[in-house]
């Protein structure tokens, strides 16, 4: 019997990300909104707002979007916004007409994305793949972070908030796992990003610095699971399955999880993603995090995004006496 989300998925719909269980090959991982979450009218307000700054954009070019995800999936919209917004004349085809040349036509632009951006391939929320598929969690990511960059004054809903199905094939058939993305940060972070700019100033103007940030984060954390018997070296690694979050979060809010509720030795993405989500969701329940988290990133090494939470962490617990 197959499980329920696929049992719920599988039911006649016109959405277009629904999953079907044979597009997931063994090993692979998607993710998609699940289908409750399509009606959240914070969601629906932005695809609205991101339909007509396009289609305001490239109104002399005749371009009309009546679907994000389905009209931009090969390239041709996306060819004519970039050129718009950042002059970009890309060496592509204006029309392709064939899967094959379309593929390759959005590889170009999307690399182009990157580029232009400045956005290393670790923290992209989309790929070629999943922009072709039709995925529209892809495709929102991407669309944002366009905007973000080209008219930063875009007035983006704040604080838009999904559930996402996280499905692994693995040897033993499908697994899943559901969680809750933000996809928009909130007002308030928007208002107030001192910590944020600090960490993106240290990254892009103060690189020679960041050492000392890591190890005075490492020996803050190591004064505590150093309790355990254990100790951190590499907080870029170290981080990435949670094991380690998760011990200190205990050692420093004084209780005991319970180890079936998380993976002690996470043998896949998916268990060390399980891991991940659940200390942010402690953190986030402590008033702990005070910006949007997104767990994938932590798992996927992302050296900003774990020293953020470090140091929320520390922030809180600098002064307590061992």
């Amino acid at each position: 019997m197959e499980p329920d989300f696929l049992a719920a998925f599988s039911q006649p719909s016109t959405l277009t990300q629904v999953p079907h269980k044979n597009d997931i090959a063994q090993g692979e991982k998607k993710k998609f909104i699940n289908p409750t979450s399509l009606k959240n009218p914070k969601l629906e307000e932005l695809q609205m707002l991101l339909m007509d700054w396009i289609n305001t954009t490239l109104k002399q070019e005749h371009v009309v979007v009546k679907s994000l995800e389905e009209d931009l999936f090969d390239g041709l919209v996306l060819h004519h916004l970039l050129e718009k917004l950042g002059s970009l004349k890309l060496d592509v085809e204006k029309i392709a007409l064939t899967e094959k040349k379309q593929k390759h036509k959005l590889g170009v632009i999307l690399e182009a994305v990157a580029q232009y951006l400045q956005l290393e391939e670790k923290l992209q929320k989309w790929s070629v793949d999943s922009i072709f598929q039709k995925d529209l969690l892809s495709t929102l990511y991407l669309l944002i972070a366009i905007a973000k960059h080209f008219q930063p004054d875009l007035p983006v809903p704040s604080n838009i908030n999904v559930e996402v199905v996280i499905i692994e094939r693995t040897s033993k058939g499908l697994r899943s796992e559901n969680a809750v993305e933000c996809i928009t940060e909130s007002r308030e972070n928007l208002e107030d990003q001192s910590q944020t700019d600090a960490f993106d100033e240290l990254f892009t103007h103060a690189p020679d610095k960041l050492d000392d940030v890591k190890k005075a984060l490492l020996q803050f954390v190591n004064k505590h699971v150093g309790k355990l018997g254990l100790n951190v070296t590499d907080a870029e690694s170290q981080f990435a399955d949670g094991v380690f979050l998760l011990l200190l979060i205990g050692q420093l809010e004084g209780y005991f999880l319970n180890l079936r509720e998380f993976f002690l030795n996470p043998s896949s993405a998916m268990e060390m993603l399980h891991n991940v989500n659940l200390a942010v969701a402690l953190l986030t329940d402590g008033g702990v995090l005070d910006f949007p988290v997104n767990a994938e990133d932590i798992v996927n090494r992302d050296m900003k995004t774990t020293l953020k939470v470090l140091y929320c962490l520390y922030s809180k617990y600098k002064t307590r006496e061992m």
